[in-house]
């Protein structure tokens, strides 16, 4: 085979290699979620957002930026660490990507800060995964003697 054979060979496949992790992410987005736009803090005013699906679950909540090609989620929040810090609208070039409907929530866990901008059924669907996360002292008794 001659050096140029080998090159299209592989530029084929790393085009074949391209194509299939668009087509994984692709599915992995189309499976379900709630839309939300998303940055981590700090960012600049108005810039660091990114459009994705919010996945939860029972040990916390995952992003997957509609922009990327990684195989898993982009970013993850612990369920037990998330704290919600405030809540306010859309300000100056914020709404080119938003409209006056979204709430922009400033969530902490632990060291990290994010703002997770949701519209009203999404909002409320964060707010109760929140508030229904198992309290952190909360742990299971183990039945003790019994006192007879």
């Amino acid at each position: 085979m001659t050096g140029g054979v080998i090159v299209l060979i592989i530029l084929v496949v790393l085009l074949a290699a391209l194509v299939a992790a668009f087509l994984y992410r692709l599915l992995t987005l189309r499976s379900g979620g709630t839309a939300a736009i998303l940055r981590v803090l700090p960012a600049d005013e108005g810039a660091g957002w990114r459009h994705g699906i919010i996945r939860y679950g029972d040990g916390g909540l995952v992003f997957y930026k509609l922009s990327s090609l990684r195989p898993g989620p982009d970013s993850k929040i612990s369920r037990l660490g998330i704290e919600v810090d405030g809540r306010r609208k859309p300000q100056g070039s914020e709404f080119d990507i938003m409209s006056e409907d979204i709430v922009i929530l400033e969530a902490s866990e632990g060291d990290n800060r994010y703002e997770i901008a949701l519209d009203g059924g999404a909002l409320t669907a964060f707010l109760s995964w929140v508030e229904s996360r198992p309290s952190d002292r909360s742990q299971r008794r183990k039945p003790g003697p019994s006192a007879s």
